[in-house]
């Protein structure tokens, strides 16, 4: 099994490659992945126009990214946050506990998106 570091420096890496693409190709023109729950449902997940607000803020258009998904724009933070509590669960007992509230925030987010 490779080591903790093998692993962290491959997710690293993917994140960097991920971000990449995410700037140079506008998810708007290109064939990104579209959202399977939008496609079956007609109702918008979460996660929609995550893509599209990626692109956006790594532009460094700030309210369009907001404009698309407020939701993935505001979380941004707290999945930095996340991060940094699934490093040290021990250490940040409280933190990992406010994140996974957020489930809550996250529903209500998609219900309200769909009225």
């Amino acid at each position: 099994m490779p080591s903790r570091r093998v692993l962290v420096a491959a997710g690293l890496l993917a994140a960097i490659c991920a971000v990449a693409v995410y700037f140079a190709l506008d998810p708007a023109r290109h064939p990104f992945p579209r959202c399977m729950f939008l496609t079956l449902t007609g109702w918008q997940c979460p996660g929609c126009g995550s893509q599209r607000a990626l692109h956006a803020l790594l532009h460094g258009d700030v309210a369009a990214a907001w404009q698309l998904n407020p939701l993935m724009l505001a979380e941004l933070p707290i999945i930095a946050m996340a991060f940094v509590a699934e490093a040290a669960p021990r250490r940040f007992r409280r933190l990992h506990a406010f994140i996974l509230s957020l489930l809550t925030v996250i529903i209500i987010w998609t219900i309200y998106r769909n009225l």
